[in-house]
C-alpha cells in the first residue's frame, strides 16, 4: 500500500498527454455525477476496468490497492440504504427500527457506484501521469503561471514521501507501545494524532522548499523557458473523444432502459 504504482510509460495512457488524460477523467465524473441511476455508473465502471490494460497496469493491482475505496463505497452505500429520506420499495429486512427496502438498497448502490467511478478515473488518470510532464503541459497547454505548474510538481514528488512517513509515525508509536487495541475510540485519536504530524512535517518540508527555490532566483524573471516541448497529439484528441462519448453512451444506454435519473431532476 505504501510503493507507489507505476505505469508503464510505453502504454497507451503513458504517451498521453496529462491535459488529455486529466480531461478525460472528468468526462467521465461528469457523466456519473448528473446520474443517479444505478446503470449510468455501472456502465462506467466496466468501462474503467477495461481501461485498465491501456495504462500498463494489472487489474489485480488496481483492486488490490484501491480496496479502502471498495470498502467506503461500501459503507456509503448500506448507510445511505439503511438511513434514506425517503425510503422507497419492497421491505427486505426489518429489525425495529431498521427498514431496508430495495428503492432505498437501489439508491445506494448507485451512489457507492458514483464514488467508485470517480475515484478510479482519478486514479487511472494520475498514476500514468509523470509530474515533469503535468508541470510543462500546464504552462504549455494550459497556460499557467510557472508557480502554479511547479506548486503541481512539487505536490506530485511529496505524494510517496507522506506515503512513507505515515508508515514511519506508525512504526514509530508502535516501537513505543502507542496501541489502540480493539478500542475504536483509541484508534481514531491516534489516527487524528498521526494525521497532525503530518501535517505539521508537511507545512515545514514545503517552508523549507519555498525558501531553497526562492533562494535560487526562482520567480524573480517573468520569462521562462521550457526544455520539453509538450503537444496535443491527435491520439490525446482520440483520448478526449473516446471518454466523452463512453460518458455519453452510458446515459444513452440508461435512457434505452428507462433508468436515468439527473441529479438536479
Amino acid at each position: 500500500m505504501f510503493v507507489p504504482l507505476r505505469a508503464n510509460r510505453g502504454a497507451p495512457l503513458g504517451r498521453a498527454n496529462p491535459l488529455a488524460k486529466i480531461g478525460a477523467a472528468a468526462a467521465l465524473m461528469l457523466a456519473a455525477f448528473i446520474s443517479i441511476d444505478l446503470a449510468t455508473p455501472a456502465i462506467l465502471l466496466l468501462i474503467l476496468f477495461a481501461a485498465v490494460p491501456l495504462s500498463g497496469l494489472r487489474a489485480g493491482d488496481v483492486v488490490a490497492r484501491s480496496w479502502p475505496l471498495l470498502v467506503a463505497a461500501t459503507l456509503l452505500a448500506l448507510l445511505n440504504a439503511l438511513f434514506a429520506a425517503t425510503p422507497s420499495g419492497a421491505s427486505l429486512v426489518s429489525l425495529g427500527p431498521v427498514d431496508l427496502r430495495a428503492g432505498s438498497l437501489v439508491q445506494g448502490a448507485a451512489l457507492g457506484l458514483r464514488v467508485l467511478v470517480v475515484a478510479l478515473s482519478g486514479m487511472l488518470a494520475l498514476v500514468t501521469i509523470d509530474p515533469t510532464d503535468l508541470a510543462d503541459s500546464l504552462q504549455q497547454q494550459a497556460h499557467l503561471g510557472p508557480r502554479v505548474a511547479v506548486g503541481a510538481l512539487a505536490a506530485f514528488r511529496f505524494a510517496p514521501i507522506l506515503a512513507l512517513e505515515w508508515q514511519t509515525l506508525r512504526l514509530a508509536r508502535r516501537a513505543r507501545g502507542v496501541e489502540a487495541g480493539r478500542s475504536p475510540l483509541a484508534a481514531a485519536r491516534i489516527v487524528g494524532g498521526q494525521l497532525f504530524a503530518m501535517l505539521v512535517g508537511a507545512v515545514r518540508r514545503a517552508t523549507r522548499l519555498a525558501t531553497a527555490m526562492e533562494s535560487r532566483g526562482f520567480g524573480s524573471r517573468t520569462c521562462r523557458s521550457q526544455a520539453r516541448e509538450q503537444r496535443m497529439r491527435p491520439g490525446d484528441w482520440w483520448l478526449l473523444a473516446g471518454a466523452a462519448g463512453c460518458g455519453a453512451g452510458a446515459v444513452a444506454v440508461s435512457l434505452a432502459l428507462g433508468s436515468w435519473r439527473f441529479v438536479f431532476g
